[in-house]
């Protein structure tokens, strides 16, 4: 049988930089070749060779729902029909805004942007200007985008890549970047003894999942938000994979504590080019128009967009079941991959959030997440695919559940874990 996806990489190669316009898509940590996709539905994903996998991938976390739902696309092509972009506001804009404060409600205020690495900077820029500090704590391993002061230190695919900072980021745009170590209380203690009153905000992904899923250690989320209470600095938490994801209100709802300003992604557009950033009025109210601190985008909040978003979180709204059956069935896979794999792996499960580490440490920070076995890793991966399983390219990336994943797809996971596992 022909293969297209290989034909097409070579192409691509000869375009676009690597041949992908994401890195992890290259299948450079896994070495084979990335399969090209030609369309998904449900919990299924179709490659341009015409072989269908169970999609574990859900678009890196936009498809809670699954893949074209139907109400969502039916949301998206209403839209479409009425134009694609106005550069002006729409009525839509002000509903997904309120729907994201009744269901986050520290985030009374919030502004629509096109992606999680813009809503970050939008963020962080806006944590600066209300406090007037410049410096901030992130964590090591944790990915916040590809923005200059945070590309230092990340997760993601430059944690895949052994590429962990950039090259054409200068010196000077993250001479403010603390750098703390996730679950490490002391770390950041030491970090605000060291600058006092200089720490604008603290930003941290509350359940990290770009050096693999990593659960914060209780209470490591509360120690963050008493000592930025007391040293009046902003808690910024980065929930663009985990808001709406395992919970309506995200790990914020999830974990009961309440940052001063969050940034969303993913779920929140539905699919679509997304994000958002927002918190307390008072804080909100830096950014201009209001205030001084500056964000404008061309097609922020566009139309699409903000119709995939909508619909996707009436429907979570809806059926708030649906957390409790992405537990269910994210539970079955890990237990099934700890079963079999016995000592030689480490599962690390939050709802519909999964990693398994092929190490006999458990992985709760990035020292133990990246001394696990990636080779292991990447044969695990080229066993799943050939058996129908598509899975992250990647041991630093999350493997997602979706409400349209059957107990047949579950089982047949699990089969096929099983089999690879006692190997």
């Amino acid at each position: 049988m022909e293969d297209r996806s290989q034909k097409l990489f070579e192409r691509a190669k000869r375009r676009i930089p690597g041949g992908v316009n994401s890195p992890v898509r290259a299948y450079t940590a896994v070495g084979c070749t990335p399969r090209f996709i030609e369309s998904a539905k449900g919990s299924r994903i179709r490659d341009v060779d015409g072989k269908e996998y169970i999609d574990y991938v859900c678009s890196w976390g936009p498809g809670i729902l699954g893949a074209a739902h139907p109400r969502v696309v039916r949301a998206v092509q209403e839209a479409a029909e009425s134009g694609l972009s106005y550069g002006a506001p729409t009525e839509r804009e002000v509903e997904l805004a309120e729907l994201i404060a009744e269901m986050v409600p520290s985030i009374e205020v919030s502004r629509l942007v096109n992606s999680g690495t813009e809503a970050v900077m939008g963020a962080i820029r806006t944590a600066r200007g209300y406090t007037g500090r410049d410096k901030i704590i992130k964590f090591r391993g944790c990915y916040h985008g590809h923005s200059d002061a945070l590309l230092v230190k990340t997760g993601s695919a430059a944690l895949t890549t052994s590429v962990p900072d950039s090259a054409g980021v200068p010196g000077g745009a993250t001479k403010d970047t603390l750098i703390a170590e996730f679950n490490d209380e002391v770390s950041v203690a030491e970090l605000f003894l060291a600058n006092p009153g200089k720490i604008a905000a603290v930003i941290v992904e509350p359940v990290p999942a770009n050096m693999g899923v990593v659960m914060p250690k209780w209470p490591f989320l509360r120690f963050l938000r008493d000592i930025t209470n007391r040293n009046g600095t902003l808690l910024i938490f980065d929930e663009v994979i985990t808001g709406f994801r395992l919970a309506p209100g995200g790990a914020q709802e999830y974990y009961k504590v309440r940052p001063d300003l969050t940034t969303l992604g993913k779920i929140a557009g539905g699919g679509m080019p997304l994000g958002v950033y927002g918190g307390r009025r008072e804080i909100m109210d830096m950014v201009s128009p209001v205030g001084p601190v500056y964000q404008a985008g061309t097609l922020s909040g566009n139309p699409i967009a903000t119709a995939a978003g909508l619909e996707t979180l009436r429907i979570l709204k809806e059926d708030p079941q649906i957390y409790t059956r992405l537990e269910e069935k994210t539970r079955q896979l890990a237990d099934t991959a700890r079963e079999a794999g016995g000592d030689r792996v480490s599962v690390n499960q939050i709802g519909s959030l999964m990693s398994i580490f092929f190490t006999e440490n458990g992985v709760n920070d990035y020292k133990k997440a990246v001394s696990s076995d990636t080779e292991t890793y990447a044969d695990y991966f080229r066993y799943m695919l050939d058996h129908g399983i598509y899975l992250a390219p990647s041991q630093f990336e999350a493997m997602f559940v979706s409400d349209a994943h059957t107990q047949e797809d579950i089982e047949e996971t699990c089969q096929r874990l099983r089999e690879y596992l006692k190997l």
